[in-house]
């Protein structure tokens, strides 16, 4: 357990909770932490779905920009690759994952929110890249998973002007999928993924690997890589499992392994 990250499971679902006082600035350390977080969150097997969670006033409302300040050319080089992978360590955990967001997501804080699969928003919620402000722009996949989300325009709209976006305003343009009363955002986010505690976790591991990896590629590619996750699912237990089940009970009584 991290210092300001720590991961949390209760009742199959595993929290990655940031706790870094007043803000939750995303700094070196909290990179490496939040890293640690999904690595042990992808390989645990009680864990069938993740919440990213801020906290109860706010999300993460950036980088560390002191930190950042002092940093060199030659500083960042070494340090923006490690920052890109911690994010992309939330982005590849081999399960169903949702950002629940409370108060501002802006910068690093919104890069995060982009790696989970789906974003629960609190009413007061606030998201933006604004690292144009300060003379530089997104370093963490804002720039690459912003526009896969909301497509260039929207997405450029947000990165060049650097502005905040309410929740309602997330919602329309996709940024978001749900928006609640403040009061209510992990609660609905859980809700949300419990659904898959107790689902065929290889299937739903398949799922994600195709989605996610078919839209960095050709459509050819694509099928290609949907063609292998299908087949390969023919070799688990949950597929006789779920077949049998249809063919004997009818659909969705089945009750998987995991195998």
């Amino acid at each position: 357990m991290g210092e300001y990250v720590r991961l949390e499971v209760d009742g199959g679902i595993g929290t990655i909770r940031l706790d870094r006082p007043p803000m939750n600035a995303l700094n070196s350390q909290v990179q490496e932490e939040l890293r640690a977080a999904a690595t042990e969150a992808a390989e645990r097997r009680d864990v069938a779905a993740v919440v990213v969670y801020g906290g109860e006033k706010v999300f993460a409302a950036g980088a560390d920009i002191k930190e950042m300040q002092a940093m060199s050319y030659t500083d960042m080089v070494e340090r923006s690759t490690a920052l890109q992978s911690a994010f992309t360590a939330v982005a590849r955990i081999p399960k169903p994952t949702v950002a629940a967001v409370t108060g501002y997501a802006l910068g690093g804080g919104c890069e995060l929110a982009l790696c989970c699969d789906m974003r629960v928003a609190g009413e007061s919620a606030r998201l933006g890249q604004p690292e144009i402000l300060l003379g530089i722009i997104p370093g963490a996949g804002g720039t690459q998973r912003l526009p896969r989300l909301v497509g260039p325009s929207r997405a450029k709209d947000l990165i060049f002007s650097g502005r905040h976006v309410t929740a309602d305003e997330a919602l329309r343009i996709g940024l978001v999928d749900r928006v609640v009363p403040d009061d209510e955002v992990y609660t609905a986010a859980r809700q949300g993924v419990e659904r898959y505690v107790g689902a065929a976790s290889f299937a739903l591991r398949a799922a994600k690997e195709a989605v996610d990896r078919g839209l960095e590629v050709d459509l050819d590619t694509g099928l290609a890589i949907e063609r292998m996750q299908f087949t390969g699912l023919f070799a688990t237990a949950d597929k006789d499992t779920g077949m049998r089940s249809f063919v004997e009970e009818g659909p969705g009584k089945a009750r998987f392994e995991g195998r």
